[in-house]
């Protein structure tokens, strides 16, 4: 579920991040996919951490 979350939010960061920098429609995808794997990457290590602080 967080990762997930993240993802999302990564991508709508990315396409946001491209908008400012007044990108055109294919900047905002291709930043949008890369901060939704990054965030989504970044929840995955989140995940484990968790997982192996409170098991």
């Amino acid at each position: 579920m967080i990762v997930l979350v993240g993802g999302i939010l990564g991508v709508v960061t990315g396409a946001l991040v491209a908008r400012r920098r007044k990108g055109n429609w294919a900047d905002m995808a291709q930043f949008g996919f890369v901060y939704g794997v990054l965030f989504a990457l970044a929840a995955v290590f989140l995940t484990i951490l968790i997982h192996r602080l409170t098991g």
